[in-house]
C-alpha cells in the first residue's frame, strides 16, 4: 500500500512517499523517497505576517512538482498540511486556495495541537519498554510541540511558539520561554522518570553528529557537547567542515538550545531519536484510516450497529 504526505513547515517543504507492508507481526512502514525543498516561509510569516509574492510563487512551483511526483507514484491516499508559518500568515487561507486551484492539492492549515497529535501517531514508544512515561518533543522552525503520556502521568499536550526560525529572527520573547517551562513543570509533577522521544530534522542531525549509534538514546551531555562544537564554528565552517546544508547550518544551534531547555525542565536524562517527523505521522494516520475503511466495508453491519 502506497501513501504520500506533504509537510509544509516554516523552514522547508517536504514530500514523503512511503509504502506499508503488512506482515504477521504488524505493518512495516518503508520510506521510498523524501524530497525536501529549503523554502523558509517563516521569515515572511513571522516578521511580516504574510507570505511574499516571491515565496508564494516558489511554493506553488514546488508543490506543482510534488503533485507530478505523486501522480507518478499513485498512492492510495495523501494528505498535505501546513504548520506554523501558514497559520500566522494573513494570506495563508488565500494561498491555500491558490495551491488547490493551480496544483490540485488539498492543503490543510493545522493547529499546533493537531501537529503534535500527528507526530504522536508514529507511536515509537511501542518499541520501548512498557510501563514507562514518555515525552514526545518536536522542534520546528516556528513552534515546539510536546506530548506527555504513560504510566503514572496524565496525558497532556501543548504547542508553543518557540521555533528555530523565530529565534533567529528574534521573535521569541522571554515570556514564551516561561510559559513553556511552567507548562512542563505542571505536566511532569508526580510523574516517574520520563524518557524523551525527539523528532525533527535538527535533532536527527545532532544525533548523527554526536556519534550515537542507531537505537541508542542521546543524553543532555551529548547534546551539550554537540552544541558547543557547533557554536565554535562559523556558519560557513558548519557547511564546509560538517557538511550541513545552508538552511540547516544556522537553525541547528537554536534547535539544540530548545531541546536542552525542555530536557532540563522535564528532568529527562535520555532521549530516543527515531528519525521520524510530521510526514511519517501523516503516513501512519493514512494507513490506519485505510484499514478502518476496509474493515467497515468487510463488516457493514458492525459499522451500522448502534453504540
Amino acid at each position: 500500500m502506497k501513501f504520500a504526505a506533504v509537510d509544509m513547515g516554516s523552514n522547508a517543504v517536504r514530500l514523503l512517499l512511503a509504502q506499508v507492508f503488512e506482515g504477521p507481526s504488524g505493518p512495516v512502514f518503508k520510506k521510498e523517497a523524501l524530497v525536501r525543498m529549503p523554502l523558509r516561509l517563516g521569515d515572511d510569516a513571522f516578521l511580516r505576517r504574510e507570505i511574499s509574492p516571491d515565496k508564494a510563487w516558489q511554493l506553488i512551483k514546488t508543490l506543482s512538482g510534488f503533485r507530478c511526483l505523486m501522480d507518478a507514484y499513485q498512492p492510495l491516499a495523501y494528505r498535505a498540511v501546513a504548520t506554523s508559518a501558514m497559520r500566522e500568515a494573513r494570506n495563508g487561507p488565500i494561498l491555500a486556495g491558490q495551491i488547490h486551484d493551480q496544483c490540485g492539492l488539498r492543503l490543510e492549515i493545522i493547529s499546533g495541537e493537531e501537529e503534535g497529535s500527528i507526530i504522536f501517531a508514529n507511536h515509537f514508544e511501542e518499541r520501548l519498554e512498557a510501563g514507562g512515561a514518555y515525552l514526545y518533543l518536536d522542534v520546528g522552525g516556528g513552534s515546539t510541540e510536546l506530548t506527555l503520556f504513560g504510566s503514572g502521568c496524565s496525558t497532556a499536550s501543548a504547542s508553543f511558539d518557540i521555533g528555530t526560525v523565530r529565534l533567529l529572527d528574534g521573535m521569541v520573547p522571554e515570556t514564551r520561554w516561561r510559559e513553556m517551562k511552567d507548562w512542563i513543570s505542571m505536566a511532569v509533577r508526580g510523574c516517574p522518570e520520563i524518557q524523551g522521544i525527539g523528532s525533527g530534522g535538527n535533532i536527527n542531525k545532532i544525533f548523527r553528529l554526536s556519534g550515537r549509534k542507531e537505537g541508542q538514546p542521546i543524553t543532555p551531555k551529548h547534546i551539550r557537547a554537540t552544541h558547543a562544537r557547533l557554536s565554535e564554528l562559523s556558519f560557513e565552517e558548519r557547511i564546509r567542515e560538517l557538511g550541513l546544508r545552508p538552511d540547516r547550518a544556522d537553525v541547528i544551534v537554536p534547535a539544540a538550545r530548545i531541546y536542552l531547555s525542555v530536557l532540563r525542565w522535564a528532568g529527562i536524562r535520555r532521549m530516543y531519536v527515531p528519525q521520524i517527523g510530521l510526514a511519517d505521522g501523516l503516513v501512519h494516520q493514512l494507513y490506519e484510516q485505510h484499514r478502518s475503511r476496509e474493515s467497515s466495508l468487510a463488516d457493514p453491519g458492525a459499522a451500522a450497529s448502534p453504540p
